[in-house]
């Protein structure tokens, strides 16, 4: 394959941050490594793009975020930081409220003032019984206004599935406060790299091979052949060719568009469109991540789409009856000589960027064991 008659030590399938986290490492080891990218570019989901003086988030919005300083040291050594903060709004029909849900938001949907009159608002409305699906912990959470103007809408156009058969899980990520704090996360350390992600990648693999455009899929017997030692990256159900049942997951697409005229086309990072008759989830004008004052905006709107094979997979679903499908797939996986499976697709589960460092050093630390 491909002309070479050595083998490498590892052959790592993705070059993501899973995968160029242990090629980076692997290499600081002295060992010989060929990297296999199905598409053209290094850097997973987090690759942005520099156009007209803009760095753009090709696949969607990347704010990386962590409590854990050793993270937060360990991403600082490849590029230096903005203080970015992301205080995404919703607009229905022309009227905008802050998200994540705080005393703007109560104050914006009901006119209190006080903690207190947003917690008693809250606390007439909430849903009081056992928690089965997603609508039914929305309710519990922030009670039927706030489900019903903000969430409801919004969560069915992006997952193409009724509240009440998705699981409850994914809403617990949304945070609540009762202060007046647009911040979306609570983390400690946050904020985007000047001048993007890319540059985070070239140094991670830096004078490693990589091979693009390269399926490993279609041929991974041959591949295998290469390395003693498999890191996949990939969907973990393509891997055993769906053997045991098809994972689900949620994917999107952007249509994008260059402003030259326009210097601040919305005036925010993010604006989510919880209206389901409105066809996409959010638009994203990128300047507003790291704004240097560029001349023009980049402006991308976000749609759902239904995956299928031939789709790029982006978020899964971890309901019941897929995570069992994955349990069985990971035992099969666990079977596997020489092969460590890895990240968000190959581990089904809906990882942030330092969660997925984390996961590739806990990895990492039981090679070197």
């Amino acid at each position: 394959m491909f002309g070479e008659s050595k083998k490498y030590d590892y052959l790592i399938v993705g070059a993501g941050f899973f995968g160029a986290i242990c090629a980076y490492e692997l290499n600081k080891q002295g060992k010989s490594i060929l990297v296999l990218e199905k598409r053209n570019h290094i850097g997973g989901n987090c690759y942005t793009e520099n156009i007209k003086g803009i760095e753009v988030h090709k696949y969607g919005p990347h704010i990386f975020h962590t409590d854990q300083k050793w993270i937060w040291d360990w991403i600082n050594q490849f590029a230096e930081f903005n203080n970015f903060k992301n205080s995404p709004i919703a607009n229905i029909n022309g009227e905008i409220y802050s998200l994540p849900f705080n005393m703007y938001t109560f104050n914006q949907l009901w006119g209190v003032t006080t903690p207190k009159e947003a917690y008693n608002k809250i606390e007439e409305q909430k849903y009081k019984g056992p928690i089965n699906n997603l609508e039914e912990q929305a309710l519990a959470l922030v009670g039927k206004d706030i489900y019903e103007k903000l969430i409801k809408g919004y969560t069915e156009k992006q997952w193409g599935k009724k509240c009440t058969e998705l699981p409850a899980s994914i809403i617990k990520r949304l945070p609540v406060r009762f202060t007046w704090d647009n911040n979306y996360f609570n983390d400690k350390y946050q904020g985007i790299p000047i001048g993007g992600y890319t540059q985070i990648f070239e140094k991670l693999l830096s004078n490693i091979e990589i091979k693009y455009n390269v399926d490993y899929l279609t041929n991974k017997e041959s591949y295998n052949q290469l390395a003693s030692n498999i890191i996949y990256t990939g969907p973990i159900d393509a891997f055993f060719n769906y053997s045991l049942g098809k994972l689900e997951y949620k994917s999107i697409y952007w249509e994008s568009t260059y402003y030259p005229a326009i210097n601040n086309f919305q005036g925010n990072a993010v604006v989510n469109y919880p209206d389901i008759n409105i066809p996409y989830t959010r638009i994203i004008e990128h300047k507003h991540f790291d704004n240097q004052n560029q001349t023009g905006t980049f402006i991308s709107y976000e749609y759902p789409q239904t995956y299928s094979e031939n789709i790029e997979p982006f978020y899964p679903v971890n309901d019941y009856t897929n995570n069992k499908i994955y349990e069985s797939y990971k035992d099969l996986a666990s079977k596997e000589a020489n092969i460590i499976f890895g990240g968000r697709l190959a581990e089904y589960k809906y990882y942030d960027m330092h969660q997925i460092i984390q996961s590739a050093y806990q990895i990492l630390n039981t090679l070197n064991n």
